[in-house]
C-alpha cells in the first residue's frame, strides 16, 4: 500500500504527471485570510488566489480517472468562486455539503453569526465512478419517538462531525507541540476524511491531498487500505506527517467509527479493515 509524502509545491508536482490516476482528491487549501504560515503567503490578491486555485483544480482534473471525485472545502462566502473554478476546469457539480460546526457561532454585528463551512463535491464526468451510500446511526431527536432500525442515509448537511477549531477544546486529536501549541493551526478531524474516503472510493484506490497539512487524509486512507499521496510545502509539517503515518496515535484510530456506519450496505468490503 502506498502512503507517500511529497515535500514541495503541489502545482509543480502535478505538472510532472502521476504514474497512476487519482480516484479522489480532498482539496482543503489555505483560505487566503492572512493566517500565519511558515511557507505560504496567505494574503494574496483575490485574482491571484483564484487563478492559483483554478490551476490546481485543472491539474488535478488532468491527473484523475474518469468519474473521479473532488471535495473542495472553503469558506461559505466563497461558494460562487469555488463553483466557477470547478466548472471552468471541467468538473461536474454533485453536491454543496454544509459542514455545520459544533462550537459556538462566530458573532457578527451586521449579519447572522457564522456556523458552517462548505464542501463542494464534484466529479470528472457526469457521474461518479464510485459512490457508496453511507448510513449512519445519529442520536435520537426530540421529535422522534424511536430510533430508526436501519439508521439513515448521509445527507448534504453534516452536523455530526466535530471540528478541531483553534480556541475550542477538541480533546487529544489535534497534534500539538510539547508546549501545547498546535503544530498546524488548521487541522481536519479524522471523521470528516473517513466519511469522504468511504463515500467516494474503494480499497486500493488512490487518494490525493495537495495541501496535506498535518496528514489527516493520509492517516485515514492508510487505515482504509487506500493508496495515498500528500503534497506539503512546509518541511516541518512533512516531518509531522511522516511521524504520524508511521505510528498512528490512539486519537487517529477510526475503528471506533465503524459502529456508527454499521447499517451501510457492504460496509466490510468498503471499509476493508473493520475491527469487530
Amino acid at each position: 500500500m502506498i502512503c507517500e509524502i511529497v515535500e514541495g509545491d503541489c502545482v509543480e508536482f502535478l505538472k510532472n504527471g502521476l504514474d497512476r490516476k487519482i480516484s479522489l482528491t480532498f482539496l482543503d487549501p489555505p483560505f487566503n485570510q492572512s493566517k500565519e504560515y511558515r511557507s505560504h503567503n496567505d494574503n494574496m490578491s483575490p485574482d491571484e488566489y483564484w487563478a492559483w486555485m483554478t490551476e490546481v483544480c485543472s491539474l488535478i482534473y488532468r491527473n484523475s480517472t474518469d468519474g473521479a471525485a473532488i471535495y473542495f472545502m472553503q469558506r461559505e462566502k466563497n461558494v460562487h468562486h469555488v463553483m466557477r473554478v470547478l466548472e471552468e476546469t471541467g468538473w461536474t457539480y454533485r453536491n454543496l455539503i454544509v459542514w455545520k460546526k459544533k462550537s459556538s457561532a462566530i458573532p457578527n454585528n451586521s449579519r447572522f453569526g457564522l456556523h458552517y463551512q462548505i464542501i463542494i463535491f464534484a466529479t470528472k464526468g457526469k457521474s461518479p465512478s464510485k459512490f457508496n451510500k453511507l448510513r449512519i446511526d445519529p442520536p435520537l431527536l426530540e421529535t422522534e419517538k424511536r430510533r430508526r432500525p436501519n439508521g439513515m442515509f448521509v445527507t448534504d448537511v453534516w452536523d455530526d462531525i466535530r471540528e478541531l477549531t483553534s480556541g475550542y477544546f477538541a480533546g487529544d486529536e489535534p497534534i500539538r507541540e510539547t508546549t501545547g501549541e498546535r503544530v498546524h493551526k488548521q487541522q481536519t478531524p479524522v471523521h470528516l476524511l473517513t466519511r469522504i474516503i468511504l463515500s467516494s472510493t474503494l480499497p486500493g484506490d488512490l487518494v490525493f491531498d495537495p495541501f496535506a497539512g498535518s496528514g489527516t487524509t493520509l492517516a485515514v486512507a492508510k487505515q482504509l487500505s487506500r493508496d495515498s499521496i500528500g503534497v506539503e510545502i512546509d518541511s516541518i509539517n512533512c516531518d509531522v506527517i511522516r511521524q504520524r503515518v508511521s505510528k498512528l496515535r490512539a486519537s487517529d484510530d477510526i475503528s471506533k467509527l465503524a459502529h456508527y456506519y454499521r447499517f451501510t450496505e457492504n460496509l466490510q468490503a468498503i471499509w476493508s479493515a473493520i475491527q469487530e
